[in-house]
């Protein structure tokens, strides 16, 4: 069986770790590899690598940087179906979805080929008599992304390319649960000649979350996962001086007014909940329609639902796939009998779901719960599967007011056809991203992606221009010449 290695200082090595976990396609059960927890020892090698190479490559001018991305963005569309493929056989997502996946990183990489114009400064002449002013944009070194299981080519991609078009160098620890999708991306990688150390990969878990945060020689660390974690991560980072950006968990509310455009709104919000099993950051979560809309809404939505294909990704006509692993299916079960004990209505039940010929699956079908209040734990808690909550209101100050208490803020969408009813919620709906008439808020790569309250802890968000600044040092220059 194939055990996956480390990429250090520009070549394939064996781990130091000596556990090994199973990388398991999720709808047929197969062993796909082993994926070793690498060590801190391991750590330290791929940052001190980086470390040596930042020197040179900060010297690079800006433009050839940003040739080597120009190779790379073409390669990666080259081999966009075979990335697809291996990322629906580790992940479980429909083919579709693992495609649209790999294609938003490559968008990172397209935008990031930009860097010269991004990586311009400002300046002012004569800001006293003789004195110019001048902003420089500068690298800090060693910066890494610690990712998470459920866009396995995509959201590593929101940090290196522009790590690395800045001058920085850089250190990616994929989730262990997905690693096949960055392996076969940094072989892509090799093919465009970066110099050794420049780029690193470590697989592994909690060690090597750890030594990444503790680590002297890392300046700042990306990360994506749970707020548990986020936070951790934000307070170690802290601690240690590093830049960090922790992007957490969510709890997204869909508010759909009787105005709506009513089928295309439910249609939509159906696939902002079910889209890769709800395993995303912004899928839909909590489906609030407002005053005599409620029935409506709720019936149509079932009957979507429904029409869902439970199925393996690769199979033609799946529209939901299953979760990630075994321990997930647990963990979305345990949610679904918590909302039972609560009170709430199980109106669509997904936990006995099968598929002919996958006994293996980790399968969970579409499930919607009404009569969920905000004090409820599947009301408040990320529940990352196939789950609807439905919460009334009378009004749209009610459907905000219910957004607002989340602890989350990380996306939330209305639908309406009213221009007043949108441009209220956008502006007092506390969420980083805010959707209209659109049930995933995903901003495009050259616009920052993130949250607010527990759906963010750091400095910056995610790509655009908010990772550029992440990645880079403002550096001021006044100067006379006598």
């Amino acid at each position: 069986m194939r055990v996956l290695e480390n990429f250090i200082n520009g070549a394939w090595v064996a781990s130091t770790g000596t556990t090994l976990l199973d990388v398991k396609n999720p709808a047929t059960g197969e062993l796909l590899a082993k994926v070793p927890l690498s060590t801190s020892a391991d750590v330290d090698a791929a940052v001190q690598a980086a470390k040596a190479a930042f020197p040179a490559w900060r010297a690079v001018p800006p433009v050839q940087r940003a040739r080597y991305l120009f190779k790379l963005k073409s390669i990666f569309d080259q081999h966009r179906e075979e990335i697809a493929g291996i990322c629906t056989s580790e992940h479980g997502k429909t083919f579709s979805e693992s495609y649209n996946d790999f294609g938003r990183g490559i968008e990172n990489v397209e935008h990031a080929c930009g860097i010269p114009s991004l990586l311009m400064g400002q300046n002012l002449e004569d800001v006293a008599s003789g004195i110019d002013t001048k902003v420089l944009r500068q690298p800090l070194g060693v910066f890494a992304a610690i990712t998470p299981f459920n866009f396995p080519p995509m959201v590593p991609l929101w940090f290196l390319p522009y790590a690395i078009a800045t001058g920085n160098t850089f250190v990616l620890k994929p989730s262990e649960q997905v690693p096949l999708s960055q392996r076969r991306i940094f072989e892509l990688i090799q093919q465009i000649g970066l110099p050794n150390g420049v780029v690193n990969l470590v697989n592994g878990g909690r060690e090597v979350v750890e030594a990444i945060c503790e680590h002297a020689d890392v300046k700042g660390v990306s990360f994506v996962g749970s707020s548990n974690v986020a936070k951790i991560v934000y307070r170690k980072c802290g601690e240690t001086g590093k830049r960090v950006q922790a992007l957490g968990g969510a709890k997204n509310f869909i508010v759909i007014m009787p105005d709506a455009d009513m089928e295309r709104a439910v249609q939509n919000a159906v696939e902002s909940c079910y889209g890769c099993a709800g395993q995303r950051c912004l899928a839909g979560s909590v489906i609030v329609p407002v005053g005599d809309a409620y029935e409506r809404v709720r019936d149509l939505f079932v009957a979507y639902a429904k029409k869902l294909v439970l199925g393996d990704g690769k199979a033609p006509g799946t529209t939901l796939g299953p979760v990630v692993s075994g321990a997930h299916k647990d963990r979305v079960l345990s949610y679904i009998e918590k909302g039972i004990q609560e009170g709430a209505r199980l109106v669509l039940d997904g936990r006995n779901a099968t598929v002919d010929g996958l006994p293996d699956g980790n399968w969970i079908g579409p499930t919607i719960f009404e009569d969920v209040r905000p004090d409820m734990v599947i009301g408040r808690e990320e529940i990352f599967g196939p789950v609807a909550c439905f919460m009334r209101a009378k009004d749209l100050d009610e459907a905000i007011r219910l957004a607002n208490a989340s602890e989350y803020g990380n996306a939330s969408s209305i639908y309406t056809t009213n221009g007043k009813a949108a441009r209220e919620f956008g502006a007092r709906v506390e969420a980083g991203m805010v959707g209209v008439n659109i049930g995933v808020a995903a901003p495009m790569s050259f616009f920052p992606f993130g949250g607010q309250k527990a759906s963010l802890y750091g400095d910056t968000k995610a790509h655009g221009a908010a990772g550029v600044d992440f990645y880079t040092e403002r550096k001021i220059v006044i100067e006379r010449w006598f």
